[in-house]
């Protein structure tokens, strides 16, 4: 996108008014020197279902939106409505950042680049032979894109429809080779985590919108790291649960950052300091800290 002095940018999504995007973006423009007014479009309070992103985005380039963060659950109904997909967002089937530009809407996918950065610096030598991933959508597309180019051995991928895990695992193959990915049944979770050197958690499951554990408590040993997606709380129950049994644990905090800041490149053209971002997201989430 071309550089200007004023941005006009939205966010989709469901149960999205706890959001840290708004102000993490906007406080980053201010330090930057530009105009940056960014809204969030909340299905829920529309009365929207996702598969209506369609017109919601034609509404927004009337409004002269200049981008939206996209996010559940709409990451992946989202790439019809295109007129255009970057390689990465091509490649996931996947979307959380769309710009406008020169008339097209253009998807992109942060998500990946955004959860490799936060596990690089977060658990820098994990053990990453064996790992399973929970949640097979448009998070987890990005996600197991991203442990595989990080060197995982097997990933196992675990979702409640088995026919979006096995789409999602013959991807994978395809790409990484026919021995990286598998696919297993939630029912089988427990299985799983033993079997596993760590886990990743991409399911809304945890967000304020939908409290809850996504595993049996008692399934995490000491053993096992456990790295989270969802950062609204940044105290998930996963992540309370796996830091009492004595897990190493990576919260969603850090990927937030880093897919926003690699966002803001898109909408603007700028370059953003990552760095500042993640000093600003720890005062915005209540002086918590976000390891960088």
């Amino acid at each position: 996108m071309r550089k200007q002095d004023s941005y006009l940018i939205g966010l989709i999504g469901s149960g999205i008014g706890p959001s840290l995007s708004p102000p993490l973006h906007e406080r980053e423009a201010d330090e930057l020197g530009l105009r940056y007014i960014y809204r969030r479009w909340d299905l829920d309070v529309l009365g929207q279902p996702a598969e209506e992103i369609g017109g919601l985005l034609a509404a927004a380039r009337m409004a002269d939106y200049d981008g939206f963060n996209i996010t559940h659950p709409c990451k992946q109904v989202v790439v019809e409505h295109l007129d255009e997909l970057s390689p990465d967002a091509a490649v996931l089937g996947a979307v959380n950042t769309v710009v406008f530009d020169g008339g097209r809407a253009i998807g992109h996918n942060t998500d990946w680049s955004g959860f490799a950065r936060n596990f690089s610096r977060g658990l820098p030598d994990a053990s990453l032979e064996r790992v399973v991933l929970l949640g097979a959508g448009g998070a987890g597309a990005a996600v197991a894109h991203a442990m595989l180019t990080l060197g995982t051995g097997v990933l196992r991928v675990l979702d409640a429809d088995f026919r979006r895990s096995a789409a999602l695992v013959e991807s994978l193959r395809a790409r990484f080779g026919a021995d990286r990915a598998e696919t297993g049944r939630l029912d089988t979770v427990t299985e799983a985590l033993n079997w596993s050197n760590g886990v990743v958690h991409a399911t809304p499951t945890g967000m304020f919108a939908h409290p809850g554990l996504p595993v049996p408590a008692e399934a995490l040993r000491p053993e096992l790291w456990v790295a989270e997606v969802v950062y609204r709380p940044l105290d998930t129950e996963l992540v309370a649960a796996a830091r009492a049994s004595g897990c190493r644990v990576l919260d969603g905090g850090g990927m937030a950052v880093f897919q926003a800041a690699d966002s803001f490149r898109l909408f603007t053209g700028v370059e953003p300091d990552a760095e500042r971002m993640l000093r600003h997201f720890a005062e915005l989430a209540g002086g918590v800290h976000v390891r960088a």
